[in-house]
């Protein structure tokens, strides 16, 4: 179960349940309103709660609502919702369709965004799509309902919440605290479950002076081009130079991605030294997260990879100063040398002109 004040999204229940962030386990309460410093009572608090329950009316230990029928055929199920506050709470119950926020997280629509898909297929025994009721602090009521997937309905998973609503009055804006059970209905028939990454890119992060440190940073877009809600394993890893790994493999995982729905993540890859060239992939591993084993499926795999570099900076200006003083080593060289050479011509044109001096005397004496 799943409590909030937005009107567009549910944030998740956790590692276990990521793929149902709209779902509940068990009943929990609104957060309670608290009370000024040193007042003796507690101020009024709002809770909701909704939770699937059996044939005999009591809860049957689902999390969510999971079914697979035929087009044209109607499934019959029963949600219990309790008033888990301190006060008589006005509940309106309806469902409607979910979708993916741009960071993956599962969201159902706004209250006034009119549902397209299992939203708009479910009916409760009035024959209406919403009931209005009241109740008292611990009150609980079962309400029946029936899912009735059109004749022409495509096949592949279609996901919605039932929602239990309560609207508390502010001084300034009214807040619309909302609990929902997540809905997944599959429809039989060609199954396609897949998911692509459609973009990939990869940067490089750490001091600059630091050639044994850093990270490597990859943003990726995934997008479910199947019919087939799916979840994912992600095995991350950067290789350099012949294929080597420049660091060890990761893990991580990505919440159920909605069928059509698109969504950007990003992975932190640690350890990765500034070895100039990088080559970041991530492999994705999709699966059906259901607690219904007869809906799952093979999917095969998918990864993408992106080109990176990092120069080692400070091994860069290193060989440049030894480059430097290597020339300037040999430039001075060279000049001794060439100083050295004009040393010898001196001296030679020296002794050879005293050898000629030398020479005429001895030719000119009588």
């Amino acid at each position: 179960m799943l409590s909030t004040t937005s009107r567009r999204r549910f944030p998740a229940l956790g590692a276990a349940l990521l793929v149902a962030a709209a779902t509940i386990a068990f009943l929990v309460p609104s957060a309670p309103a608290t009370a000024a410093e040193g007042d003796a009572t507690s101020a009024a608090t709002v809770g909701v709660a909704t939770r699937p329950a059996g044939e005999d009316g009591r809860p049957d230990g689902r999390s969510r609502f999971t079914f697979t029928a035929d087009p044209g055929q109607s499934i019959t199920d029963r949600v219990l919702v309790g008033n888990t506050g301190t006060e008589r709470q006005d509940f309106t119950v309806f469902a409607t369709d979910a979708f993916n926020g741009e960071d993956g997280s599962f969201s159902l629509l706004a209250s006034a965004d009119a549902p397209t898909s299992v939203g708009a297929w479910l009916r409760f025994d009035d024959g209406s799509d919403r009931v209005r009721f009241s109740l008292a602090p611990d009150e609980v009521r079962l309400l029946t309902f029936t899912i009735a997937v059109p004749a022409d309905g495509t096949p592949g998973d279609h996901v919605g919440g039932l929602v239990a609503s309560v609207v508390e009055d502010g001084q300034q804006v009214n807040v619309d605290r909302r609990v929902a059970t997540s809905i997944f209905a599959r429809v039989s028939g060609e199954l396609q479950p897949q998911l692509t990454i459609t973009s990939y890119d990869a940067t490089h992060e750490g001091d600059w002076w630091n050639p044994v440190g850093g990270a490597v940073k990859a943003r990726y877009t995934v997008t479910n081009t199947g019919n087939v809600a799916l979840a994912a394993n992600l095995t991350n890893g950067v290789s350099t130079w012949f294929g080597i790994f420049a660091t060890g493999l990761h893990g991580g995982s990505i919440p159920v991605l909605l069928p059509g729905n698109t969504s950007t993540y990003e992975t932190t890859i640690g350890g990765v030294g500034q070895w100039f060239y990088l080559d970041a992939r991530t492999v994705l591993s999709p699966f059906v997260d259901s607690p219904d084993m007869t809906q799952q499926l093979s999917v095969t795999p998918v990864s993408r990879d992106a080109v990176t570099f990092a120069p080692p900076w400070t091994l860069l200006i290193l060989l440049a100063l030894a480059a430097i003083v290597f020339v300037l080593l040999r430039w001075h060289r060279r000049r001794d040398e060439a100083l050295a050479q004009q040393w010898v011509d001196y001296m030679e044109h020296a002794t050879a002109s005293d050898a000629n001096s030398a020479a005429d005397l001895r030719v000119g004496a009588p």
